[in-house]
């Protein structure tokens, strides 16, 4: 008899084909048969909502938190069932005990983390990557789990306090390599690095692998080739070109994973040119895939930590200061002219493009400033916006809360995006920039607001997207579809009222620390494995994947 039999679902197998209502049998964590009047040790009876393989967050990092929360809250209760971590190269493994606090500090500042919240939830039971992902398992987790290489974390185990500052040696390119293969052989899913200017670590020093030159990436992207499989994921700036990881891809023989690409209001033909650009390669015959967001790109900040800003080139000055030497540099008109400068150029990428109508005062001291925009009040003051947001947070001790709306406003861009052959539904950064955005619930976003509200895809296009178009991709075996022996990944869900909730700020990280939150609408259920109770841990870490 079967453990669990869901009945009377509307089937979405995960590859786009035609919906079709049945029942669904789960054996030993597997999906044991799908048809009619199927029987078994517990009944779900589903009511016609509809049934689809569990999510696969193909971009989050939750590298830190999966240490002091298995349960990798929100994403579980967000539909997803599979989550890769250590996307852009920003891992916590290989880390060398003398280099823990550098690789805490990093991370606090290019993931909007607390360093607080790093320091007393992180548990350091490891060194290596194989050590690492071996606590894991014993750990235990509520959803599945793959992990990268990390890049920027690989150059710190090999070159300490330098791995920000300078160009690899050869010796030390041959021993990062040998880093990148153990990974491999440990069971990571592939290397991830990250050459974006937005990446910065502690004291606005670039994330080490941003200091990676062309030979230093084809060596390490290149042990993929020797390892057999696996995927290589890269952030990129704007000054890393799109041929050059065609070249990357064609000497690896691996699939190149291309973020962030994101509609910039300021330059709108961009990220339509680099997708150009990538089913070209693909059309050569090079696995090129753009990771892109089906959700705007919104973020709470204050000027404590302004990531919105961070990537400016004019803004790297005032990055390595603290307390009253940037409380100072914040106020200097030198400063700020250059800043205005910069915003007045058009650039390929980049968060923030000069668009002060989107940026809007959430909590003031001011209370007449609440819910308005920076580009209203300037308007209203008669002086420029950056003087007036500056002055503002300088008045209240940088406290002001801001939300800007950076990217991926534009919804007939975004949905070009989507139907895109080229692009691949991404970039949720589930685990990182809590306090910042939460877009864990992407998934959802996506079969709410782009399939139920504007049709911009069909319920299962959208689902393949979200399902077998990653499990392929990435080499994730026997997941991602809905079929008789493939893993009992499963979501429950009502498309007629499926969407994401609005945000909420929750305190549950160590020490009672805030983070940003988002609520699931219309879901009914998720299994992991077979099993719905995920408080037992029924994910797995997955160490073996299709070549």
């Amino acid at each position: 008899m079967h453990d669990l039999v869901i009945r009377g679902a509307l089937i979405l197998d995960g590859l786009g084909s035609e919906p079709f209502h049945a029942d669904l049998a789960v054996k030993d964590g597997r999906i044991a048969a799908i048809g009619r009047s199927l029987s078994g040790k517990e009944t779900v009876d589903a009511g016609g909502l509809a049934l689809m393989p569990g999510i696969i967050d193909n971009h989050t990092h939750y590298d830190a938190q999966i240490t002091w929360d298995p349960m990798l809250s929100p994403s579980p209760a967000l539909g997803a069932t599979t989550a890769i971590i250590g996307n852009c190269g920003f891992t916590i493994a290989p880390c060398k005990p003398a280099d823990r606090e550098r690789v805490m500090k990093n991370l606090a500042q290019v993931e909007g983390m607390s360093l607080e919240v790093l320091r007393q939830g992180i548990r350091w039971e490891f060194e290596t990557i194989p050590q690492y992902f071996d606590m894991l398992e014993r750990q235990g987790s509520a959803i599945n789990v793959a992990g990268f290489v990390g890049h920027s974390s690989v150059r710190t185990y090999v070159m300490g306090e330098e791995a920000p500052r300078r160009a690899a040696s050869a010796q030390e390119v041959a021993r990062m390599r040998e880093l990148v293969l153990e990974g491999m052989r440990a069971g990571a899913i592939g290397f991830a690095s990250s050459t974006s200017p937005a990446h910065n670590g502690d004291g606005g020093l670039p994330m080490p692998s941003r200091l990676a030159d062309e030979a230093e990436l084809r060596a390490l992207v290149g042990a993929l080739k020797d390892a057999g499989r696996g995927v290589f994921m890269l952030t990129k700036g704007g000054h890393t070109r799109i041929p050059f990881l065609e070249e990357l891809a064609a000497q690896s023989t691996r699939p190149v994973v291309i973020a962030a690409l994101l509609h910039n209001g300021t330059n709108p033909d961009a990220v339509f040119s680099d997708l150009e650009a990538i089913a070209q390669a693909n059309a050569r015959g090079h696995r090129l895939v753009g990771a892109i967001s089906c959700c705007p790109l919104s973020m709470d900040f204050t000027l404590h930590s302004p990531y919105t800003f961070e990537g400016l080139e004019s803004w790297q000055p005032a990055l390595p200061l603290k307390g009253a030497a940037y409380k100072a540099m914040l106020a200097e008109k030198s400063f700020r002219d250059a800043v205005r400068a910069e915003l007045s150029e058009p650039a390929h990428f980049r968060l923030f493009n000069g668009q002060w109508d989107q940026v809007e005062v959430v909590e003031s001291a001011r209370k007449e400033c609440e819910q308005r925009s920076i580009g209203a009040l300037a308007r209203e003051s008669g002086r420029d916006p950056l003087d007036v947001m500056l002055d503002l947070a300088l008045a209240e001790n940088l406290d002001t809360v801001f939300n800007a709306m950076l990217l991926n406003s534009d919804e007939a861009a975004v949905a070009e995006m989507l139907r895109h052959p080229a692009s691949l539904v991404s970039l949720s950064d589930a685990g990182a920039h809590l306090t910042f955005f939460n877009d864990a619930g992407f998934g959802l976003h996506l079969l709410g607001h782009w399939v139920r509200e504007r049709g911009a895809l069909t319920l299962p296009e959208a689902i393949r997207r979200l399902t077998s178009a990653p499990a392929q991709l990435f080499g994730i075996r026997a997941r991602g579809v809905l079929k008789p022996g493939y893993a009992a990944d499963l979501m429950l869900f009502d498309p007629g009222t499926v969407g994401r909730g609005a945000k909420r700020r929750v305190f549950d990280l160590p020490g009672g620390h805030p983070r940003l939150t988002t609520p699931a609408v219309g879901m009914h259920g998720v299994w992991v494995n077979g099993v719905r109770e995920l408080s037992t841990l029924p994910g797995r870490i997955l160490r073996d994947f299709s070549a």
